[in-house]
């Protein structure tokens, strides 16, 4: 059944999340999904503009810089889109009255921790990516804005690039796979996410807002990309997957070795779960790639 919620607002359309959210919120409301052409974060101005334009009751922020080795080298870019540009969208949402829906990450933790993080846990992010998210998160948080953060971790999907993509490809090409074993976090379909997005504009407007804040939406369990590279390939005899230790494989940006995130407040607040990340993996692989 419909749910007419006005109109949502959906950044980040050409995303791995932001596909996906386009069709699982059409149930709420009328869906503006726009990409980049059509609002660039980076430009301040365009977000007023497209905000007051629509004037939408729900602003549902996918957009994000995404590429963790790069942004060390592209720090500015990295900050306008991820810490400057949520602010701004955060202050437009309190404008017109809109709740503010936005994505942050497990990389905001250094990963020190050996027990999931909750929201309470301080951040201490090790790389610019990280500190980009966790700037955004407060920008929103001292806007004084309905607004919902969620944190989530290792992002997947049947488009885009991504993990689950790139080990695909790469099963291909290669006889033996090298991954990492020594970093533990949960990884969450990018469809599950739409899904528990979809079930949070369910619960209504007013709900939401009254229940405003930080809460960490994701998968059950835990693994390591090495223990995801295993689980995507499964029992095909090639290639072979080899743990390695991150120190063998060095990246430009420093990640997390821990990055579980404990989804009680999500589940007690909302009622919203999704199920272990292996379940949900196998219902990832057994779907089309376009959301239906």
């Amino acid at each position: 059944m419909t749910t007419d919620h006005g109109t949502i607002l959906v950044t980040g359309v050409r995303g791995q999340l932001g596909a996906e959210l386009a069709v699982a919120l059409a149930a709420h409301g009328r869906v503006i999904a726009l990409d980049r052409a059509g609002l660039d974060l980076a430009d301040p101005d365009a977000i007023m503009r497209v905000v007051r334009s629509l004037s939408p009751m729900w602003i549902v922020n996918a957009a994000a810089y995404t590429a963790v080795d790069r942004a060390e080298s592209e720090r500015d870019r990295a900050f306008a889109v991820n810490a400057t540009a949520p602010g701004v969208l955060a202050d437009e949402a309190k404008r017109c009255g809109a709740v503010l829906i936005h994505y942050s990450t497990d990389y905001v933790f250094d990963g020190a921790q050996r027990t999931p993080y909750d929201e309470s846990a301080t951040p201490n992010p090790l790389n610019a990516y990280g500190a980009s998210k966790l700037e955004g998160e407060r920008a929103i948080a001292g806007s004084g804005a309905a607004a919902i953060v969620l944190r989530t971790s290792w992002v997947y999907g049947l488009r885009g690039a991504n993990f689950l993509l790139t080990i695909r490809r790469l099963a291909d090409e290669r006889d033996v796979l090298r991954i990492v074993d020594d970093q533990a976090g949960v990884p969450n379909w990018s469809r599950a996410l739409a899904g528990a997005t979809s079930a949070l504009i369910a619960r209504g407007r007013s709900f939401v807002s009254d229940r405003a804040g930080l809460y960490h939406l994701s998968a059950s369990g835990q693994t390591t990309w090495y223990g995801l590279a295993r689980a995507i390939i499964g029992d095909a005899p090639t290639p072979a997957v080899v743990p390695i230790s991150t120190s063998e494989f060095p990246t430009p940006a420093v990640r997390p070795a821990y990055g579980v995130l404990a989804t009680n407040r999500m589940r007690d607040v909302f009622g919203i779960a999704i199920a272990d990340w292996r379940a949900v993996l196998q219902s990832c692989l057994a779907s089309p790639a376009e959301p239906g």
